[in-house]
Formats: structure tokens, sequence, C-alpha cells
């Protein structure tokens, strides 16, 4: 979960806040209801992922294209590859409530093993390749994994762990002279006839994904069958229903890793339901991105913000802009607020696409809030309306009291999405979860007059990365005796400025209420960040308290 500025210096005065609330907030209980009409789930208790993702009807021809290879799999070959892998893994021993760890980038193979591994009532552990020695220990330790998928060079490694590991390889080639890959080719090769099916619950564990740690150690998020279900009708299919073209004549170019939810959630689960094509890149060049979207006509991007940045500079330097992104109808940026300055860039180069913010959370299943916008209404810099089926409420993280529109306060979320509990952690999943399944999201939000929100302090951020001597900044709270919580600001600048604290402190006052001043300016070399661009607040959080001492 994320760490932001506390709701004390956020919000607006008593005369500020508005009197008569909206039908969507009831200010008895300080609850908010989503705007979208309600969806019905399932109500089948016995309705596994893999039977709901593959009982859907469409007309979808090609599900997973290699951008770097061109191989593909069509949707007529998907569920055959996945049953074929699942009778392998049942030969080889994999049972119920087995841990799988997928320890893989983006491949057409990830689905199929995913899949295959839920499809035995197994449980998949996914995990970023690129992880420590330590890291692998650790999760493979916690999650009790017992097989796992992964590059050959990482086989040893697994193997040392008490890991039965198969090596992966970058496409389906059963023609392979690679012996190394022969496990995983007689595994999915079809000879071992037809695995039995479990009994599986919609209650019962499908996935653990670890949380980004943002808050402290990395905790592994519980979530299942159900939850995996809610994700595909209240985030993947719900967004594809707010417009008018067809889902399976859709392109979707997958930069986000497969082994994060939000890549999880589309590239994995929810995108094949649809019958959407999908066209996987293992590692992100915008170059290469640009010539993928023009050749295989790509009409969807979800990205993360370091992307979105290097796609507007891709775009800017294209020489034939004409010519190029005449597919593209939407961009869509999540796991990390985007600043106003590049929503702006974005539209000067690319004015034909759509542009929307999502928040989701591994605790909530990516499930949160979605942008949208309609011709009558534009709101760009907004994360979007709640989720259908979604709740949620804005706590004072100082009197406990909810919040009502326009206010700034710590997002609490329910609903049919949130994750079982944290893994081995009863400590922290009480901290999380409160006795009426509110979940405590550490983010800092309000809602506007029209029910969208906002994400704080990502506004001050804004301002400050819009001054022409800031290369990158980010905001944190810091206790004072004066004001309660203030408002203190990371500021990396350009080679040469002598830009100081006061200047920075009058350049935001200008542009922001009272409540919103920056108070403290900390100039460093760089912010750190996440793998998906979110700002590790914790760290700072170690930095200023390290500074204080000083």
């Amino acid at each position: 979960m994320a760490t932001s500025l506390s709701s004390h210096i956020s919000l607006q005065t008593s005369e500020s806040k508005i009197s008569d609330f909206p039908d969507w907030y009831s200010p008895e209980t300080g609850i908010y209801s989503s705007k979208n009409p309600s969806i019905s789930l399932p109500t089948d208790p016995f309705l596994d992922i893999v039977s709901f993702v593959f009982s859907h009807k469409h007309d979808g021809v090609t599900a997973l294209i290699d951008s770097s290879s061109g191989y593909s799999i069509p949707y007529s070959k998907l569920l055959p590859l996945i049953q074929s892998m699942a009778s392998g893994l049942h030969h080889l021993g994999v049972s119920q409530s087995d841990v799988v760890l997928l320890l893989l980038p983006n491949s057409s193979h990830f689905p199929i093993i995913f899949f295959s591994v839920l499809y035995l009532g197994a449980i998949v552990s996914a995990m970023n390749p690129l992880s420590s020695t330590f890291e692998i220990k650790k999760q493979v330790s916690d999650s009790s994994v017992r097989f796992a998928f992964t590059s050959l060079e990482k086989i040893d490694q697994l193997n040392n762990l008490g890991v039965h590991a198969i090596g992966v390889p970058q496409n389906i080639d059963f023609d392979s002279e690679n012996l190394g890959f022969s496990p995983f080719h007689e595994l999915i090769g079809g000879r071992f006839g037809k695995a039995p099916r479990p009994v599986i619950r919609q209650q019962d564990t499908a996935v653990i994904m670890y949380s980004s740690g943002t808050t402290g150690v990395s905790k592994g998020v519980v979530l299942t069958h159900g939850n995996l279900i809610a994700t595909v009708e209240l985030f993947v299919k719900f967004e594809a229903s707010q417009y008018e073209y067809s889902s399976s004549k859709n392109v979707y170019l997958a930069v986000v890793p497969m082994f994060h939810i939000y890549g999880l959630s589309l590239f994995v689960v929810g995108l094949l339901s649809l019958g959407s094509t999908i066209v996987l890149m293992r590692r992100f060049d915008g170059n290469e991105a640009v010539k993928l979207i023009d050749y295989y006509g790509v009409t969807h991007f979800p990205l993360v913000p370091p992307i979105l940045t290097t796609l507007v500079m891709t775009a800017k330097g294209a020489t034939n802009t004409e010519n190029s992104f005449k597919s593209l109808k939407q961009v869509s940026c999540g796991a990390a607020p985007t600043s106003r300055k590049i929503i702006e860039d974005f539209f000067q180069v690319l004015p034909h696409v759509d542009f929307i913010q999502g928040y989701g959370m591994t605790e909530t299943s990516a499930v949160g809030t979605r942008g949208f916008n309609a011709q009558q209404c534009h709101k760009y810099c907004s994360i979007g309306l709640l989720a259908p089926n979604m709740q949620a409420k804005v706590m004072d993280w100082n009197s406990g009291s909810p919040l009502p529109p326009e206010c700034y306060g710590e997002l609490w979320l329910k609903g049919p999405a949130l994750m079982q509990r944290y893994l081995n952690n009863d400590v922290a999943t009480k901290m999380a979860i409160d006795k009426d399944g509110w979940l405590r999201t550490g983010d800092i939000v309000c809602f506007d007059e029209d029910g969208y929100l906002y994400i704080a302090p990502a506004d001050l951020e804004a301002i400050l990365i819009s001054h022409p001597h800031i290369l990158d900044a980010a905001v944190i709270g810091e206790m004072d005796e004066v004001y309660g919580e203030i408002p203190v600001a990371f500021v990396v600048t350009r080679h040469g400025s002598t830009l100081n604290q006061e200047d920075v402190m009058g350049f935001v006052a200008m542009q922001v209420a009272p409540y919103k001043k920056i108070r403290k300016v900390v100039f460093t070399k760089s912010i750190p960040k996440s793998a998906t661009g979110k700002i590790l607040r914790r760290e700072l959080k170690k930095l200023l308290s390290s500074s204080c001492r000083l």
C-alpha cells in the first residue's frame, strides 16, 4: 500500500464544505457509492476463474503475439494448450493447493502456465524475474513454493531451494534443439491424457501476489478465484463496455509486466475473456513500441508514468507522425499518478488518442477507479470514478471521522475485489482491513463535486515539476509542533540551477490554497521510485528522518 500526505494539511475549511450532498455520498455513514450501475457477479460458489474466462463467447481470432518473433497463438488453440499443460503438470505431481512460482517476463507462455496451474486448483505466485537471490528465497519460503517456471539460468538456483524448476522457452517451438527446454515441451505436448479437475470454489486461493512494500516489508496478498472474477467483471469487461467498438477487434500492446497485478489483470486474465489481441513486449523501447503500434494496428496501450513519458518524447521526435499512431485509440495510465505537464504534452503530439487514468492495488485485485471521458466531460488528471460495486470512505487521519466531497483524507475501499488476507500475517491483515471489511489504502484522495477522485499530493508534485529549473519532485508529510503535519518537497534541480528553498516555496504558494503550501524543501539527486514509477515515499521518510538527526 502507498504512503501519502496526511489529511490534516489538505482539508478545506468548514466554510467551503458543501452542504447539499450528491446522492452518491451519504453524510450519515460517510460512504461514497459508485456512480456506475451495479453489476451482477456470478453466485455459483463452485465457479473457478478458468471456467469463467473461457465461458465467454466472442469472435476473437488471435489471442497472443510475441513481438520479437511474430509467433502467435490463436484463440482456437489457447484452451487446448492450457488443458495439455494442466495434464502435464498433473503428471508431474502438481495438485490442488500446491504453490507454483512464475518467475517470468512477459511471454505467450505466461497465460498458458497461469491458467493450467489454476485449472488443477493449484496456486500461482508471480515474481519479477530480475529479483535478487535473497528476494526469491524469501518468497519461495513465505509462500511454500513447490514448483517453478523460469529461465534456464535460474533453474539451479531454484533447485537448490528445494523447488522443482522448469525452464521456459521464449516461444512454443516443438522442434527446438535446446535440450534445456525438453521438460517444458513434454509438459505441454499433450501426451498425458486429460487431467482430472478437483472441486474449486470461488473462495479458494488462486494467486499470491506480493505488494509493492512502499509502507514496509513486502507482503503476500492472497487473492481468490472470486477476486479474479470480480476483476474481469468490474475492471476489464466494464471498461470495454463503455465504448462502442467491439472488444474482439481491439489490439493491446502489453508492456506492463504480467507478474504485476496491473498486467496480470489485463493481459493474463481479463482481455482473454473478451477476444482481444495482445501483442507482447519483453522489454520496453520507445522506438520499437511505435513500430509495433503501426505494424499490428495497436488500439490500446496500458502503461505506467515512466513509459508514458518515453512515449511522448518518442512521438515528439518521430519524423513521420502523420502516418504513425493512426490505429491508437486509447492510452491508459496506472500504478502511479501522472503529472499534468506530461498529459498536456501527450495531447500535443497525440490529440486524437483518448487518455485515462485509473487506480487499483494488489490488495483490491486491480479494481478501484477508472477514468472515462465523455463528449461533455474530460477530467484527464483524475483517477476516475469508483468502479461498479465498490464503496469508499475518505477518512481524517487525525480524528478518524469520514469526510465529505472536496476534502482530502485517506481512501478506504470496500467491495468484492478486496483481498482475502495477507499471507501468514494476521497482524498486517488486521491493520489493513477493519472489522467491517474496509481496506485502509494509505493513499490520500478527495472526491470532486462530480464524483471523480484525485490523488494528493500529486497536485503539488505536478506544480513543482512545472518549474523550469526542476527535473523531478515528490511530496511527503512531516510532523510539526504547530501545524500537525506539513508538506515537505523533495526536489531534483537541473544542472547549474541556483534554486533555493524560498524560491520553491514561493513558486508553489502562488498557485495553491494556504493549507497546501510547501513548508520545507529538501534538495536531492534523485527521487526513489518503483519499477512502475510509483514514488517510494517510505524511502523519502527515511531520508528525511536521517537528515533531521544530522
